[in-house]
């Protein structure tokens, strides 16, 4: 329970019990030991949650509103939009930490992300609207009951998606079982970022990539640093304005060259994975 030591007031950890006895749901099923722990008045850790945005000003507009007002940081990294985000963001979050990356790409987004946080557990998260707000709470509590790091996924039991096309469902079924065959782990969702982690793990699930393949790199990095991984079930719906930045074949090529580069070129321990 090191991570655990920057406490919040009892109120506060009161306030999260409750939060995650409402909105936790049946399919949480980490809530009675999370109860129990706060029950028990052990520290809630401060969570930080990144957010990597490219002109997505409206959607923003939706997401900020719905942040838990638990976090004890939100970090907006900017990469250079064109429209109205950043001025959003200060509109609607004024207390919102705004990284601006001239850095292209999502991984470039999310390294400075962590870079700037300052709490004991980084949260990533989109800012289309496609992951929603509420869910937060979930990889927190598996966090809080023992995992080291929290993934989200979208094909197990209570979770689920629409807004994957048949190719992309296939293309990233592919990946997950290459990953599952080459570094002996049970995924169920490989390409998909919402995830959860202590920050003291930054150093080991180091990324030097820049592109949408950030995700897949951090899920193998963590495997062969041999954390504790959850999965933990999520939905996720469309996206709300806009268009996505992703291009199914070239960013899943670049993802599938990340999974055998990191198998050829540095080992692979294997891991210990637990399904939540």
């Amino acid at each position: 329970m090191d991570a655990l030591i920057n406490s919040k007031s009892d109120s506060r950890v009161e306030h999260l019990s409750e939060i995650i006895i409402q909105e936790g749901g049946p399919d949480l099923l980490s809530v009675p030991a999370v109860a129990l722990l706060v029950q028990q008045h052990v520290p809630v850790p401060q969570v930080s949650v990144v957010i990597p945005t490219l002109n997505e000003a409206e959607n923003l507009r939706w997401l900020l509103p719905r942040l838990p007002d638990w976090l004890a940081e939100v970090i907006i990294v900017d990469g250079c939009s064109t429209d109205a985000t950043v001025a959003v963001a200060r509109e609607l979050k004024p207390e919102a930490k705004i990284v601006l990356e001239t850095r292209r790409g999502k991984g470039a987004a999310l390294r400075a992300g962590f870079e700037a946080a300052t709490g004991d557990v980084i949260v990533m998260m989109d800012a289309d609207g496609s992951m929603h707000p509420d869910e937060i709470i979930r990889f927190v509590a598996a966090l809080m009951t023992g995992a080291d790091f929290a993934k989200g996924s979208r094909f197990m039991q209570g979770a689920g998606t629409s807004d994957m096309t048949l190719f992309r469902r296939t293309g990233n079924l592919g990946l997950t079982l290459a990953v599952r065959s080459l570094y002996g782990s049970s995924f169920s969702d490989l390409c998909y970022g919402y995830l959860a982690f202590w920050r003291c793990h930054v150093p080991l699930l180091h990324s030097d990539c820049d592109g949408f393949e950030i995700e897949t790199l951090i899920n193998i990095r963590a495997l062969k640093g041999k954390l504790k991984i959850v999965e933990v079930a999520s939905y996720e719906s469309d996206r709300i304005h806009g268009t996505s930045n992703l291009r199914a074949i070239p960013d899943g090529w670049r993802v599938l060259k990340t999974i055998v580069r990191e198998r050829v070129g540095r080992g692979t321990p294997l891991p210990v994975v637990e399904a939540a």
